[in-house]
């Protein structure tokens, strides 16, 4: 089966994506972003600036301090990185010049699961979404797995 044409290609957004590292995994929604999307929460748009959700005991900034915050609320510690362990589901926090700019899940394969903006949901290898719009994946947490 043909996926749909897609807005996500490779692009000074997103240069080191190719056909290879990726595969979208669901159609184009601006109901939900990156960090509602690993989470775990498909039904409203997560971020600090107003009128994003954002719980209300975490400070509403887009600082790595405000995300791991927000993170940890969910279950998560902090971790020293990506590498896939039994049990354990992570997330990824990327950054660029010190502000977050997105958030991914690590799924069971070890790949990762991203929905970009208000684009589609993408399943990638950690660093093929790196070194454009997004930054680079500076922070980790993890959490038991739920079964």
């Amino acid at each position: 089966m043909p996926q749909a044409r897609s807005h996500i290609k490779k692009s000074d957004d997103f240069p080191k994506l190719s056909k290879n590292n990726h595969k979208i995994t669901s159609p184009q929604d601006t109901t939900y972003n990156c960090i509602a999307y690993a989470a775990g929460d498909m039904r409203r748009w997560w971020w600090p600036a107003y009128p994003g959700y954002w719980p209300s005991n975490v400070p509403r900034n887009e600082t790595p301090e405000a995300f791991l915050v927000l993170f940890a609320i969910q279950g998560y510690e902090q971790c020293l990185n990506s590498k896939l362990e039994d049990g354990i589901e992570k997330v990824a926090i990327y950054c660029s010049r010190g502000t977050v700019t997105h958030a991914a899940r690590q799924l069971v394969s070890g790949m990762w699961i991203s929905k970009l903006g208000g684009f589609e949901d993408i399943q990638h290898e950690l660093h093929a979404i790196e070194g454009g719009l997004y930054g680079f994946a500076k922070f980790f947490m993890s959490r038991a797995r739920s079964r």
